[in-house]
């Protein structure tokens, strides 16, 4: 025991030079993530001409989970939240799950832990995918419409 000092488990081990070395992959995939949203924040999803149509709804004309995504980023970089949940209710769902992850990633790096390699629960990722499914057979049914963008 003695006056051995260990560093708290919460802490970035190693000089700060080497955490902020180990960072700049998930500093780099913020700015990019930063920078799309502000991109689509600026020009405007609902005027036409300015990004293709989903090739699924060309194609079959019917939505796949997807659409309305870049509207529902439109509307949240502009704080508008209701009308964000009206246009992709599973893209305003995400937002935060993918920002939980990015930040489990970030804080592991800073650690200099290991991150994990596997895909986690199998459960989990199946459920997921049910969620998607179920929701992309949902809103291209009648009674679904509501969650049509």
């Amino acid at each position: 025991m003695g006056d051995e000092r260990r560093s708290a488990p919460h802490a970035p081990s190693g000089p700060p030079v080497a955490v902020a070395r180990r960072l700049a992959v998930p500093a780099g995939v913020l700015a990019l993530a930063v920078g799309a949203v502000a991109y689509v924040g600026a020009v405007d999803p609902n005027q036409p001409g300015h990004y293709p149509t989903c090739p699924f709804l060309l194609l079959t004309g019917l939505q796949c989970p997807g659409c309305g995504s870049l509207r529902t980023l439109h509307a949240l970089a502009h704080g508008d939240v209701g009308t964000a949940l009206g246009l992709n209710v599973l893209t305003v769902a995400m937002v935060p799950v993918l920002a939980f992850f990015w930040a489990r990633w970030a804080v592991a790096r800073a650690r200099g832990v290991p991150t994990r390699r596997k895909a986690g629960d199998p459960r989990a990722i199946w459920g997921l995918f049910a969620v998607v499914v179920v929701f992309w057979v949902v809103r291209n049914l009648p009674f679904g419409t509501f969650l049509a963008a």
